[in-house]
């Protein structure tokens, strides 16, 4: 496949500058995405709405009412989601211009969209964004031809390398921290689950990333579970004390339950690891 290149003129962008960003897509594009972020998604009812949009976003394509950068790419959200491989060419087209207007732009959503258009057409996808379920329900990377781009283009439309998509296939495939809790109800054995997963590297079944053990550990305060919160995020200053987000976030804990002096520390390392963070830096000035 041929390298896409950005090639604007002084005239053209003078243009296309003027041009407003078409509401009605602009609406449909959040919609679609938003749909897809609500947890408990409606398969049905969201299958209903994407032909909807699919509909509508033909008729504005057509009729040529994409006039700026930011339509072209809102098409193309709603177009990946079409069932057939019309859809899926005009989302390669749309986000393709999209870029070429603007590549400041998410560029990743062109590769994903080539990806899934060679997979509609049953042949490799070349960037390497999709996955497919196996019979064991594990996750795993649809065919793929390695020749067709490099590892630098990847990068370019904000692919992972080829190395770093092998480790991220076996990370999509480790088991959640947050269910072994669930299924245990009990945080002193998920504690010391995790540390010893820790120790096994990549040899662990379980996912134990830093923002995940982050975002387990806001989960558990959501719910009000707060002792059960400050022992997961007083665990993740422990196995990544070099990380600012982890203190951070262990000082918000630390202030919810009162211990003031304890947080304020926290805050101060989470500073001191990044200069640039002024939530750590307010709190500290607050707490003075």
């Amino acid at each position: 496949m041929n390298k896409l290149y950005i090639s604007l003129s002084l005239i053209f962008v003078t243009c296309t500058c003027l041009a407003q960003t078409n509401p009605e897509l602009q609406r449909m594009a959040d919609a679609d995405q938003s749909e897809r972020m609500s947890g408990n998604i409606n398969w049905a009812e969201l299958n209903k709405n994407d032909g909807i949009r699919l509909t509508k976003a033909t008729k504005l394509f057509n009729n040529g009412a994409l006039k700026t950068a930011k339509d072209y790419y809102n098409a193309g959200i709603i177009f990946q989601h079409g069932n057939d491989t019309i859809a899926s060419k005009m989302a390669v087209e749309s986000f393709k211009k999209a870029i070429e207007m603007d590549s400041t732009l998410n560029r990743w959503w062109y590769a994903a969209a080539v990806d899934r258009d060679l997979m509609r057409r049953d042949e490799p996808q070349i960037y390497g964004t999709q996955y497919i379920g196996d019979d064991s329900g594990k996750q795993k990377q649809y065919k793929m031809d390695t020749t067709q781009v490099s590892d630098q283009e990847r990068i370019y439309y904000r692919v992972p390398t080829l190395t770093q998509q092998k480790e991220n296939e076996r990370i999509i495939n480790l088991k959640k921290v947050f269910f072994y809790y669930t299924g245990t109800n009990s945080i002193d054995k998920t504690i010391d689950l995790v540390k010893t997963e820790f120790k096994k590297g990549k040899e662990s079944e379980y996912y134990i990333a830093e923002s995940d053990l982050n975002n387990f550990g806001y989960h558990l305060m959501s719910q009000n579970r707060l002792e059960d919160s400050l022992k997961v995020l007083k665990l993740n200053t422990e196995l990544y004390p070099k990380a600012a987000n982890t203190w951070d976030s262990y000082g918000e804990i630390l202030l919810k339950l009162g211990k003031e002096k304890e947080a304020v520390n926290a805050y101060k390392k989470s500073l001191k690891l990044d200069p640039n963070n002024e939530n750590a830096r307010n709190i500290i000035e607050e707490h003075k």
